[in-house]
């Protein structure tokens, strides 16, 4: 009886933890594919020595324990907002800790500028990550052109992006079953060289680690900047919690992972030890010559299931930007019927694709992608524990001695990580840099105009409920039907509304006043998705909420309405009036003049309200409104 009442649990935790290898561990468990190699390069100047080697491998190991282990496996995804992980899903978390507009504001930017750093990281991803898989085909055969290698790059990483479209869910399928081959692999790889010269185990001892530091105190930034590569992807195990939960990432990691990347990086260690030479790409030297096309194979394979994450990734953190209002509102296609999750975005596939393949172009080795690497991650890792430290302090109530003795020390780690970054800047760490402070500014530009914009919208109109009082003295006409008005507030009376009415001096029979807002939870259930208040005159208000990971749809809202009997309309017989805002920038009004002309490009190219909320077109009629900014 206890096998029957325990088999379906196992056996569920079994398949989140596979499919967690797929989804969650593929970029840090493709690591190894460069890092050991970036250690050693011309970059580093590190020779391979016996002792320089045990010290790398001392850090590296020390790092998976403190940093992924104990920071983010841990510590970090103790910090779960309903389940979700992710920056702005922490951020969520620590806004909801305070009304006070300074934090606030603070807590705002911190999550707009990891949203940015995570997005200047995922440019190098896919491109480090397939063009390394690739390049093992040199070990083969070392005559074959790099021009080769970087055109076999591009095809797949286009033919990846292609995919986005059609969705995941077929690929997925194989995401998890591949990892655990890769996982295996690199394990038995490493054990065996392990086995061949075990004296590499010594490196478990943190002594070497800290004596190779004190040896190498002159360069050790620029070598910390080549291990950190060891740990790219600890962020994910945060980000996709929401995917798998606690509990089964955990488990993956602690049973699977974490002892795969420690054998191979251990075997990668003694394949330097034996042969110096192959330290110049020690993770395909560590297979026979017989098996490497097939492990270059895997490799390939390996590397596009977690660009596959990565791109994947991207368009869930852009989804709760938009819905958190930090981004214009995009064009977002569900390519699944049974999973919320899986969604394309054309436009961040296409922003994607075309910074990936011009990377490709123009580091065209991973060595020289490696010089460009980790400095986004690893500020990212700073202001994760930064919000980390508000939440354990005003969510979970933690003593200030007990936040500090664990933030502080985590938070000097990663600050030392990052400066072991700062010289990748003119070697290509600008590009990342670049591209998270053009996003930054792109989001503070849509917040502060978004906020501008409706006050002064808000300024412009008058309160419902006086309107509404004042209806039984005006003259007007009544029309069968009903009119549905999108408004921002409850309060306010719909800019289209009142133009309607004093334009045509009409109302429908019945007016709907249609309130739609993101809360700071990742998903609201459905009991709680909307409140009906009848206002009077036949005016009802309808307040529909939902959370930050979920996408709204009009139509299904009012289905929910009338299944559940708590409204009686007939979708024929209905109108939408939306406003349509035409901006003009003025600098006598608020924002200054170019930043109020940027929110104005980006307002007049972000998708239509109504296609937004999946609204038909047929039943829309837009109303213009002018705005100053």
């Amino acid at each position: 009886m206890p096998h029957s009442t325990h088999s379906p649990k196992t056996s569920r935790k079994l398949t989140l933890m596979i499919g967690a290898l797929g989804v969650v561990f593929g970029d840090i468990g493709t690591s190894p594919l460069y890092a050991m190699q970036a250690s050693f390069s011309k970059t580093t100047g590190l020779l391979p020595t016996p002792e320089n080697i045990l010290g790398v491998l001392s850090l590296v190991f020390w790092l998976l324990i403190v940093v992924v282990t104990l920071k983010y496996v841990v510590f970090i995804m103790r910090a779960d907002n309903k389940g979700e992980g992710g920056v702005l899903s922490l951020q969520a978390l620590a806004l909801r800790s305070t009304n006070k507009f300074g934090l606030r504001r603070f807590i705002v930017i911190l999550g707009i500028l990891g949203t940015g750093l995570f997005f200047g990281d995922i440019i190098i991803t896919p491109a480090i990550s397939v063009l390394s898989a690739v390049e093992g085909i040199q070990t083969v055969d070392p005559a074959l052109p790099s021009e080769h290698v970087i055109l076999f790059t591009i095809a797949i990483l286009l033919m990846l992006f292609s995919m986005q479209r059609h969705g995941t869910a077929f690929i997925g399928r194989f995401f998890g079953p591949v990892m655990v081959v890769w996982f295996v692999t690199l394990g038995v790889l490493g054990l065996a060289a392990i086995i061949n010269t075990p004296v590499v185990l010594e490196a478990l001892n943190p002594y070497h680690a800290v004596r190779f530091s004190a040896e190498h105190i002159g360069i050790l930034l620029p070598i910390l900047g080549a291990v950190v590569l060891a740990i790219t992807g600890a962020e994910t195990l945060y980000a996709d919690m929401g995917h798998f939960g606690r509990k089964p990432i955990q488990a993956a990691w602690f049973y699977i992972a974490l002892p795969a990347l420690a054998l191979n990086y251990f075997g990668q260690g003694a394949a330097i030890l034996q042969n110096p030479a192959s330290a110049e790409n020690p993770f395909y030297y560590l297979a026979p010559d017989w098996a490497r096309i097939s492990l270059v194979v895997l490799a390939t394979l390996a590397t596009i299931i977690a660009s596959q994450a990565t791109i994947s990734g991207a368009f869930s953190v852009a989804r709760q930007a938009i819905q958190m209002g930090y981004l214009p509102r995009l064009n977002i296609t569900h390519t699944s019927e049974h999973e919320a999750g899986q969604i394309y975005i054309p436009t961040i596939n296409l922003i994607i694709m075309v910074g990936v393949v011009m990377v490709v172009l123009g580091f065209k080795t991973s060595s020289n992608l490696a010089a460009a690497y980790c400095i986004s991650i690893t500020g990212m890792m700073m202001i994760t524990v930064t919000l980390s430290f508000i939440v354990s302090r005003r969510i979970w109530k933690w003593p200030k001695w007990m936040c500090a003795a664990v933030c502080v020390p985590l938070f000097l780690i990663d600050l030392l990580l990052f400066s072991s970054n700062v010289h990748k800047i003119p070697d290509g760490g600008w590009l990342t840099l670049t591209v998270a402070a053009f996003l930054f500014f792109i989001m503070i530009t849509w917040v502060d105009g978004s906020r501008f914009l409706f006050k002064q919208i808000s300024n412009a109109t008058i309160p419902l409920k006086d309107f509404i009082a004042s209806l039984p003295s005006l003259k007007f006409n009544r029309v069968s039907g009903t009119g549905i008005f999108l408004v921002r507030t409850t309060g306010d009376t719909p800019h289209a509304l009142l133009r309607n009415f004093k334009h045509n001096h009409v109302l429908h029979d019945r007016v709907i006043i249609l309130n739609i807002t993101t809360k700071d939870v990742p998903r609201v259930p459905r009991k709680d998705r909307f409140r009906i208040e009848d206002l009077g005159n036949n005016f009802l208000l309808i307040e529909a909420i939902y959370g930050f990971m979920e996408l709204p749809s009009i139509p299904l809202l009012m289905r929910q309405c009338v299944e559940e009997g708590r409204l009686q309309i007939d979708m024929g017989d209905t109108s939408f009036f939306v406003s349509r805002t035409t901006l003009i920038p003025d600098p006598h009004v608020g924002l200054p003049l170019w930043q109020a002309i940027i929110y104005k490009w980006l307002h007049v190219n972000s998708v239509r309200m109504h296609d937004f909320y999946r609204i038909p077109t047929n039943k829309v009629l837009e109303i213009g409104i002018q705005m100053r900014l």
